[in-house]
């Protein structure tokens, strides 16, 4: 994740700690702002919330300062199989490398497996001990991780985004695990994360574009970015997906948009979407609003 948010973060708990409940708004902190409405409520959030219980789904969420409220933690959450974390054994070779691999700043640490986390390691701390190069003569004992360990937040699925952003800014965490009722990892969540569920994606300088929409995982099998242009897809694997009925070719223009029609809705991760002529869809990541990543199995579905 980004470390563009640091700055903001930290003014912002300077602000909510020497400002009352009747300050200036122009000078209050970000975060303080942000999170006004959820301490203190407003009148259209007991119409919002009242709508949870009638008996319907509700709608896809929007980017909207009353998710803060009306989300919850495991609805923005990576999920346990997209955690990138290294082990307290790992060298410091192979930390440079899943730094330089990933492009994250954080890393999770864990002892043995990721149920039994023991904090993260923060590139800035590596790079101000060791930098990327050794330095001559530096022997690889010299390196020891338990010194960079850094403590993580760890919180139920079922928090409201709200309050683990006020916590995230209170504690100076950027980084939480999810953890299930059996204490259990069930998913990561950034500061970042929560604070895109208001104002929409944040890219900073190193967010690049990823340049393959797909990658084939075995023959028959794809892994594909929601986004993926339908056309080209369909000239990769030479299958027609926008012929079959109720499809109208016009109305769609990547594998995502094609997986929601077939559904009619915004499918969860791993639910799986047959198309008529035989190819099935499973959401491998994906949120309320969209999907994300979806594995393609052309040949139906696979053998057991």
């Amino acid at each position: 994740m980004s470390d563009n948010i640091d700055g903001s973060s930290a003014a912002a708990q300077r602000a909510h700690g020497e400002t009352g409940s009747d300050e200036d708004p122009a000078e209050t902190g970000f975060f303080e702002r942000m999170t006004r409405p959820f301490r203190k409520g407003r009148p259209d959030e007991a119409e919002a919330d009242a709508d949870h219980g009638n008996g319907t789904a509700p709608a896809a969420r929007s980017h909207d300062i009353l998710n803060l409220r009306r989300m919850r933690v495991e609805d923005v959450a990576i999920p346990k199989a997209d955690i990138v974390a290294v082990p307290d054994t790992v060298t410091r070779d192979d930390l440079v490398a899943q730094f330089r691999n990933t492009g994250f700043s954080r890393l999770p640490v864990y002892s043995e497996t990721l149920d039994s986390p023991v904090g993260m390691v923060h590139l800035k701390d590596f790079a101000l001990r060791h930098g990327f190069c050794a330095p001559e003569g530096e022997a690889e004992d010299a390196f020891d991780l338990a010194e960079m360990i850094r403590p993580l937040l760890y919180v139920p699925p079922s928090m409201s985004i709200g309050v683990l952003l006020q916590k995230m800014q209170s504690e100076r965490k950027h980084m939480a695990l999810v953890i299930d009722e059996y204490g259990g990892v069930d998913g990561l969540v950034t500061i970042e994360d929560l604070i895109e569920q208001v104002i929409g994606e944040i890219e900073d300088e190193h967010d690049t574009e990823d340049e393959d929409f797909w990658t084939l995982e075995q023959p028959g099998q794809y892994l594909a970015l929601a986004k993926t242009p339908l056309d080209e897809f369909e000239a990769e694997t030479g299958i027609a997906l926008t012929e079959a009925d109720d499809i109208d070719p016009e109305e769609i223009d990547t594998l995502g948009g094609l997986v929601f029609v077939l559904s009619g809705r915004v499918p969860v991760r791993g639910e799986v979407v047959q198309h008529p002529a035989g190819p099935e869809f499973e959401v491998v990541d994906g949120d309320l609003r969209r999907i994300k990543r979806l594995r393609v199995r052309l040949n139906g579905p696979a053998d057991v």
